[in-house]
């Protein structure tokens, strides 16, 4: 079977001309809601060279007309000043987190003609999360016109046995691409490149993982169509690069495009079975409501279902005000796709109202606190149950998850050219 990962000419700031921590910034779908993190974030960064002006946080979304021809300007200045070039590459990251425990994984390109995040995929690549194709053109237009990517993305290997990444911690001894605290609560991030036998070892553990012996040990099924990643965190920019490169290859034509740089994408590659993976789940809050209409809405929803998945139950937070709801007969099996299902019809027909995707629960309650605003608390799904969901069901219903605290979350560090 065709590889679908690659090692890749990765660009790292030169540690002579940058401050590591200020050169790296949290993944730019964080803190949505919460532009005085962003203001923080420029605070931390005092001028100094950064990914923080190559990147779109999408907390100013609404500026992307104004900001993205001053990040592509930035990208330019940076190829030639800042970033210097380590070919065919591949990083071991060890990341301590928020929590003091250390997240490993490995940086590397994943070929996106084997990505696919349409429902019902089949590829060795997948969405874990129902994609929202609204939410593809303007990323895809940030990613138009910019020569360099920065990778948020981080995709899931299914490795109980920890056979492919977890041997890199003692075999690993390759140079250091980096070694740096992180700023504002994102703990500390090492990377090591693997050497050339680290390189054909780690690739070797790979397609182990998706022989037909292993998919019937794992999921019961010798014939089911292997699914080595899927995707973590950042599906909508890993969608986002695919519709650029489908766009790359209409205009070349398939032959010129099969070595264009923008076929590939930097991703890292975490064992969804590492100890400091924690799967939590993704909260909503709604504003431009009246709250009490939403508290009698979601009742009388949940007592219209007549489903046979096991009950749950959602609690609400109204400034101080909090409650419950208690869903007997839910349809789908997830609370969140019960909620979704519930605030998507009820933005139909409530015209204003909006909803955003809250990681942790300090932060939904903080923003439920704000007028005509409510915010939803639930259990969330176990994190041995993704692949076999995904395989057997499809993707889950969008924002199902998140891996951990938002400080937890991938920081832009590595870059790679895609363009020629």
């Amino acid at each position: 079977m065709k590889r679908c990962f690659c090692a890749a000419d990765i660009l790292l700031p030169d540690p002579k001309k940058t401050n590591a921590r200020a050169w790296s910034v949290v993944a730019c779908d964080q803190f949505t809601s919460e532009p005085e993190y962003w203001e923080n974030v420029k605070k931390e960064v005092a001028g100094s060279p950064s990914t923080l002006d190559m990147i779109l946080p999408e907390v100013y979304l609404c500026e992307a007309e104004e900001r993205i021809p001053k990040i592509n300007s930035v990208m330019k200045k940076y190829i030639d000043e800042v970033l210097v070039a380590h070919s065919n590459s591949q990083i071991f990251v060890e990341r301590t987190q928020s929590d003091g425990s250390v997240r490993r994984g490995v940086v590397l390109a994943i070929d996106l003609e084997c990505y696919d995040y349409t429902k019902g995929a089949r590829s060795l690549i997948r969405a874990t999360e129902a994609t929202v194709v609204e939410r593809i053109p303007p990323r895809v237009a940030i990613r138009r016109g910019a020569d360099v990517e920065l990778p948020h993305v981080m995709l899931l290997i299914d490795d109980p046995e920890r056979t492919v990444i977890e041997p890199l911690i003692d075999s690993c001894d390759g140079d250091i691409a980096y070694d740096t605290p992180l700023m504002l609560g994102g703990g500390h991030i090492k990377g090591r490149f693997l050497t050339d036998k680290n390189q054909e070892a780690f690739a070797k553990a790979l397609d182990a993982l998706i022989t037909p012996e292993q998919m019937n040990a794992r999921y019961g099924d010798a014939s089911l169509s292997p699914l080595l990643f899927a995707v973590g965190d950042g599906n909508h920019s890993l969608a986002s690069a695919k519709a650029a490169y489908e766009e790359v290859k209409a205009k070349l034509g398939a032959e010129q495009a099969k070595t264009h740089p923008a076929r590939y994408a930097l991703c890292e590659i975490v064992n969804i079975h590492d100890d400091a993976l924690k799967f939590e789940p993704i909260y909503r809050v709604m504003f431009g409501v009246d709250t009490q209409d939403v508290i009698v809405a979601l009742r009388r929803y949940a007592e219209c279902l007549d489903g046979k998945a096991d009950a749950q139950r959602v609690d609400y937070f109204v400034g101080e005000k909090t409650g419950y709801i208690h869903i007997s007969r839910p349809v789908r099996q997830l609370t969140v796709g019960t909620l979704q299902d519930f605030i998507d019809d009820y933005i139909k027909t409530h015209k204003g109202v909006e909803v955003d995707y809250i990681h942790g629960e300090a932060s939904t309650k903080a923003l439920a606190s704000k007028p005509n605003s409510i915010g939803f608390i639930f259990s969330g799904m176990g994190k041995d149950d993704l692949f076999k969901t995904v395989i057997f069901d499809g993707a889950l219903p969008r924002k199902t998850f998140s891996m951990g605290h938002a400080e937890d979350k991938r920081y832009y560090l590595e870059c790679r050219k895609i363009t020629l």
